[in-house]
């Protein structure tokens, strides 16, 4: 097995175990998880700077910046359904 198919391998394991633990978390949970989700989409902005400001080559410094725009919109849209979320629980005033 070669480094791509183990990647590969890596990927198909962590996509169907992904799906199977979402499925069994009840509706209870899903605001802590989507703030660790947050903060994990957080890291990956970092990651994708780095990988920006390297300046190395054009096609991955293009890639950084889409990763960061596609990671910020993730931990901006995060961050809001989560407050949405935990307004729900939030007493009315008056």
């Amino acid at each position: 097995m070669n480094g791509a198919e183990y990647l590969l391998f890596i990927l198909m394991l962590s996509v169907f175990l992904g799906f199977e633990l979402i499925n069994k978390v009840p509706a209870t949970l899903h605001t802590p998880l989507m703030s660790g989700a947050n903060a994990i989409s957080g890291i990956t902005v970092v990651g994708a700077v780095a990988l920006a400001g390297n300046g190395q080559d054009n096609l991955a410094q293009w890639l950084g910046a889409g990763a960061v725009a596609l990671a910020s919109i993730n931990v901006v849209g995060g961050y809001m359904v989560t407050d949405r979320m935990l307004g729900f629980f939030k007493k009315k005033e008056g």
